[in-house]
């Protein structure tokens, strides 16, 4: 398990100089269960072993995976709804989400460079569950109800979660 960082592509290998996994992961013959963008933040599970990368990343299995998401602007309980009910976005409907506002978790690191902050616009951090994972699923749920996101941290997947794991550091767990 581990707690990427921003700006860090999850593949270990990239042409273009940016950082990788490598540079963080040194550990022989894992690989990414399911993705994480460069932008994105939080739990990223690798192994060594296909079915559990398959049980993690595939659709069909319905592994949960929970977002903290900190957004510009301050939604009401109406305007989060439709991620409730599932939006529509171009490759398709979302399944309903799980959503509700939080306080900034504690557990969030300061980010460098910080996210960019409007003096008037206020920001809200939500908590989002999906059982899915169509590409930048999350950022553009919320930009199809108006709010940006700012910053987005994945805090669990499945059972497993970002507690004890510091940002760029990781943890070896035993196969469930």
């Amino acid at each position: 398990m581990f707690n990427k960082p921003f700006q860090v592509l999850t593949q270990f290998t990239d042409q273009d100089g940016r950082a990788t996994l490598k540079d963080y992961i040194d550990i022989q013959g894992v690989y990414a269960a399911g993705r994480l963008d460069r932008d994105s933040e939080g739990l990223l599970v690798l192994t060594n072993d296909g079915a559990l990368q398959n049980k993690i990343a595939s659709p069909k299995h319905k592994t949960t995976k929970c977002y903290w998401v900190q957004v510009e602007g301050a939604p009401t309980e109406e305007q989060l709804q439709p991620l409730r009910d599932g939006v529509e976005l171009k490759d398709g409907l979302t399944k309903p989400a799980k959503v509700q506002k939080i306080a900034q978790p504690e557990l969030v690191w300061s980010r460098v460079p910080p996210i960019r902050e409007r003096a008037n616009i206020p920001t809200t951090w939500l908590e989002i569950t999906i059982s899915e994972g169509k590409n930048r699923q999350v950022r553009r749920m919320t930009a199809h109800i108006g709010f940006p996101t700012l910053r987005l941290i994945r805090y669990r997947v499945g059972n497993w979660t970002l507690d004890g794991i510091d940002v760029g550091t990781y943890k070896v767990i035993e196969k469930p």
